[in-house]
């Protein structure tokens, strides 16, 4: 399959010095934290690719870029072939812009209190001109909320009259109305009950079969992923450490660090069998260690790992993979 999504060496910089006054007297540098490093991967036509790992990995970072809420310091994303940077390829983004949507971690935080909900779906639709007339819109609004199991007399309330699941149902009605084909889910399920979870996340499964959308999911809930994705990106401290089909990753996972994620995720099919519990935080990404940014936590690291950073080779960035220590 071809690539919808291309995403080539993506890099964030983050200048987090004190302000200029301060670090003349105190005689300090500029510092900037690396939150995205040389990030690649492609996402293919209907395919759902997920990002996972521990708070400020730089999921949500990636995220935005990818959709043109951020822009990246360094390299490249192309959505169906245009540059989402590039500004001789202006035009053809504009034209972009409607099939590229977000589904946000928080949707009563990405709605207007003020407004309806039939104000607030109609929005895209009127932002892109997609439909005329006013009874034509109403008759649009009230088809995407029957399509994400919502009444169409809904659209006369708010959305602090909505449950939680109910809200997230009316962003993905939303993010639906532009005629979205590629949806960026930034946690869209982790503030959620667990049996609302699935619910949403059965919902998108629904879509994507039904209208043929193309996902980015992020998330730190493996069982998420699990449900969700065909294949998964595994990142720590802003690079991905491990690229595999879902079914592969979860079976047989290679990276030392995906393999301390899934022995947390609790399962009744391996009960009595030996874990390596979680230990350690992520590092000060304004001061990462040297060679691989893992190596502190790893039990596998030697002198080279310490030195010497690994490159993604055949879907792992693993010195002891790539020397059958692993």
């Amino acid at each position: 399959m071809s690539a919808y999504v291309e995403v080539t060496d993506l890099r964030r910089r983050f200048d987090v010095s004190k302000p200029w006054l301060n670090r003349v007297i105190e005689r300090e540098p500029k510092k900037y934290l690396t939150a995205v490093d040389r990030v690649g991967f492609t996402i293919a036509k209907g395919e759902t690719f997920a990002i996972v790992g521990e708070s400020g990995s730089g999921k949500s970072t990636v995220a935005r870029m990818v959709v043109g809420l951020l822009p990246p310091s360094g390299g490249e994303v192309r959505i169906t072939g245009v540059s989402m940077t590039d500004p001789r390829e202006e035009t053809a983004r504009r034209r972009l812009r409607s099939r590229i949507q977000m589904i946000f971690q928080d949707p009563y935080a990405s709605m207007n209190p003020r407004w309806r909900v039939g104000r607030i779906i109609a929005e895209p639709i009127r932002a892109f001109n997609l439909i005329q007339g006013e009874a034509a819109i109403r008759a649009r609004v009230g088809e995407l909320l029957g399509l994400v199991g919502l009444h169409a007399d809904d659209s006369k309330k708010y959305p602090h009259e909505f449950s939680g699941g109910q809200r997230q149902r009316v962003a993905i009605a939303r993010a639906l109305a532009s005629q979205a084909e590629f949806l960026v889910g930034d946690e869209p399920t982790s503030a959620l009950d667990v049996s609302v979870q699935a619910q949403i996340l059965n919902l998108m499964r629904d879509l994507q079969d039904r209208l043929g959308l193309t996902y980015l999911f992020i998330s730190h809930n493996l069982a998420v992923v699990r449900h969700m994705a065909s294949r998964v990106g595994v990142m720590y401290l802003g690079r991905l450490v491990e690229v595999a089909a879902a079914k592969d990753l979860f079976a047989t996972p290679r990276h030392p660090y995906t393999r301390m994620l899934l022995d947390a995720v609790p399962d009744l099919a391996h009960v009595g069998r030996a874990r390596v519990p979680v230990s350690g935080e992520i590092p000060n990404p304004i001061d990462p260690p040297p060679g691989c940014t893992f190596h502190p936590r790893c039990p596998l690291a030697n002198d080279r790992c310490r030195a010497e950073v690994p490159e993604l080779h055949a879907g792992v960035a693993c010195h002891a993979v790539q020397e059958g220590r692993a």
